[in-house]
């Protein structure tokens, strides 16, 4: 059973950066997509970002150009760069994996925008 370890959120002024980590216990075998998911205070759970295997990714519009994703295959390891942090993006940030139907969740971590 892979697990997933976030680490890295936290308290950051509007403006600041922040890097989130997520590195999985287990061995992965196949193709499968990393990412990281958000929920806000009353919002609904939102995909922020995703990395393939080879390396394709995608992002939400709202974080474009200020959060990068990326991927250390050989640890098995997902980062988010984010870059110009704003309030809004005050929210639990969750890791995933992703192979074939199957999706497995980090257990969360805070990070909070705020002067």
């Amino acid at each position: 059973q892979v697990q997933l370890v976030e680490s890295g959120g936290g308290l950051v002024q509007p403006g600041g950066s922040l890097r989130l980590s997520c590195a999985t216990s287990g061995s992965i075998v196949g193709i499968y997509v990393m990412g990281w998911y958000r929920q806000g205070p009353g919002k609904q759970r939102e995909l922020v970002a995703e990395i393939a295997t080879g390396g394709r990714t995608n992002y939400a519009d709202s974080v474009k150009g200020r959060f990068t994703i990326s991927r250390d295959n050989a640890k098995n390891t997902v980062y988010l760069q984010m870059n110009s942090l704003k309030p809004e993006d005050t929210a639990v940030y969750y890791c995933t994996l992703r192979v074939g139907a199957q999706t497995t969740w980090g257990q969360g971590t805070q990070v909070t925008v705020s002067s």
